[in-house]
């Protein structure tokens, strides 16, 4: 195996142990919102306005997270693979001139 195989395999099980534990960050920290939430829900013993109040905070921060962690993998991945070349190469060509108008004849 040569040195350029054994750094690719390295990189490849680095990105997996982060995307591993990126997730599972995730994942406790929305349990976590949602257990104080519940826990708050739980004490405030039915005033509706403020459970409306603790479930939209809990709602909003889950999915904020949960997006701006996908989100954040998304654009990691697309950088990665356009900087190792493995992405659609573009190429940009420049526009040809337009043609000159068609010259009538009498």
């Amino acid at each position: 195996m040569g040195r350029d195989e054994t750094g690719a395999i390295r990189d490849t099980e680095l990105e997996k142990d982060r995307a591993r534990y990126g997730l599972l960050a995730v994942v406790l920290g929305n349990l976590a919102i949602a257990g104080v939430a519940i826990f708050g829900v739980w004490r405030l013993d039915g005033d509706k306005a403020v459970i409306v109040g603790v479930l939209t905070a809990a709602f909003t921060a889950v999915s904020s997270m949960t997006t701006a962690y996908l989100g954040i993998k998304a654009v990691s991945n697309t950088a990665r693979s356009i900087a190792l070349g493995d992405g659609p190469a573009r190429r940009y060509t420049e526009a040809a001139p337009p043609a000159p108008p068609a010259q009538r004849t009498p």
